[in-house]
């Protein structure tokens, strides 16, 4: 098969593994930076021009589109899907994923587990915003941030106060939600390949942080998953519309919640953790699934 990779660096672990593995398997790879590529749209006749090129032949996709250019990713994702190649993920399931209020009511909608969570933008009561989520301690998020950043513990009610007003400064919107307390600094990424958790890791803080995030400093280890959350994980990416996802859950007092749901998730993390091979399980999943105009949008929403 022909492959194209959406990725502005080809030198990037996660690209680089996918290249490996695909030509392992006899296919031929194109790393393409999606700011690098302008549509030609017109009826009937959909094109992508890449330095001077007009990109065709493509019978697969790989999107790994940075939250930072989604909008632009997924329109040029879009248009490779509406010439008919496969995508691995539909650019409806990404922008889909990459709203995190979208997709905590999606999820919510179809009873999923979540953090209590509170949305504003500029509450006129504060105080009752809290005490909705069960009060301080609170995590409050940037509704853009991304790999952790943006993302405050505020462990009193004034401190949540103050934040909540420095960013009501910036015209922010954010997200304010309870804080599993009995998480201790640890989640769980579950990857998932066509419906299945492929491989699951526990990530932990850094001491004195509790994001667990790598690239805020956490340290990652092999785990083993409960059936519970290994359901919840499958039921977070299908919700979403993904074939392949990274489903970050919290494990609660009331049961596993979701923190998040990745749409293009590092491979590197979870394939140093559990020596599996993630990267050759995603081609292997192009290879069985892709086919001409075989798009789709998944779920509702």
């Amino acid at each position: 098969m022909n492959i194209a990779i959406l990725s502005r660096n080809a030198k990037l672990y996660s690209t680089r593994r996918l290249i490996e593995a695909a030509e392992e398997r006899g296919h031929t790879v194109k790393v393409i930076d999606a700011l690098r590529c302008y549509m030609n749209i017109t009826a009937n006749n959909p094109k992508v021009h890449y330095k001077g090129e007009v990109l065709d032949g493509f019978d697969a996709i790989i999107p790994r589109i940075g939250a930072s250019i989604t909008f632009y990713g997924t329109a040029v994702l879009r248009q490779f899907e509406m010439m008919g190649v496969y995508p691995l993920n539909e650019s409806v399931a990404i922008s889909r994923s990459r709203d995190k209020l979208r997709s905590l009511q999606l999820l919510s909608r179809r009873g999923v587990g979540l953090p209590v969570t509170g949305f504003a933008h500029s509450p006129d009561d504060v105080n009752d915003l809290l005490q909705s989520v069960g009060g301080a301690p609170v995590v409050i998020k940037l509704l853009e941030g991304t790999q952790g950043k943006g993302v405050v513990l505020a462990e009193t009610h004034s401190a949540a106060e103050s934040v909540i007003e420095a960013f009501q400064g910036l015209k922010a919107n954010i997200l304010v939600q309870e804080f599993i307390q009995e998480a201790k600094g640890a989640d769980l990424r579950c990857f998932v390949i066509g419906g299945k958790v492929v491989a699951s890791m526990k990530r932990q803080a850094k001491e004195g942080e509790f994001r667990s995030n790598l690239h805020q400093g956490g340290s990652a280890t092999l785990t083993r998953i409960t059936p519970e959350e290994r359901a919840t994980a499958v039921r977070a990416a299908k919700i979403m519309g993904l074939n392949v996802c990274g489903v970050d859950l919290l494990r609660s007092n009331h049961g596993p919640v979701v923190m998040e749901v990745n749409s293009s998730p590092g491979i590197e993390g979870i394939e140093t953790a559990t020596n599996k091979d993630i990267a050759g399980q995603i081609i292997a999943f192009i290879e069985k699934n892709a086919r001409p105009h075989n798009t789709r949008t998944k779920g509702k929403g």
